[in-house]
């Protein structure tokens, strides 16, 4: 018989809405990122992105596949005709560069991201202005938890 492995990392059960505000950690004036796991080893990560006012939220692209789900409210990209709706999944194919908005009709919005790799932002000609990834957004949070009084280490229980 082959034995079955148990050197895996602990499972994550966590609220996506937290009770508490402070875990809500700020991204962009009006836009806020909500951890929910980081793996450090594949760099994927998950989050809710929370965007409280109409607007571009970002120009970017990813290396790897990015997958949505919205839960509230509704967005949008320049480049498509589609807007994500409340209960719409949305698949964001490797390397396309596209501009998230929060159209102006709508002024709040809630979508779980889960994303492999990083986000790259770029401006209008399509050059690199920065990213983010994995373990900016450890950093992120550590810097966060502790500006709020939760503690640098608060971050670690969503890290595998």
């Amino acid at each position: 018989m082959i034995p079955v492995s148990t050197d895996y990392p602990d499972e994550i059960a966590v609220a996506a809405r937290p009770a508490d505000e402070r875990v809500w950690v700020p991204q962009a004036p009006n836009v806020w990122f909500r951890p929910l796991m980081f793996n450090t080893v594949t760099g994927q990560w998950c989050n809710l992105l929370k965007v409280t006012a109409a607007g571009i939220v970002s120009r970017h692209r990813h290396p790897g596949a990015v997958f949505g789900y919205v839960i509230e409210g509704r967005w949008h990209y320049h480049e498509h005709e589609w807007v994500a709706e409340k209960g719409h999944f949305v698949y964001e194919p490797p390397g396309e560069i596209h501009t998230l908005a929060v159209p102006p009709d709508c002024d709040y919005m809630i979508t779980l991201f889960n994303i492999s790799g990083a986000m790259v932002y770029v401006d209008e000609a399509g050059r690199q202005t920065g990213y983010e990834d994995t373990f900016t957004k450890i950093d992120l949070c550590r810097a966060h938890y502790e500006s709020v009084g939760l503690g640098r280490d608060y971050v670690d229980q969503f890290i595998r």
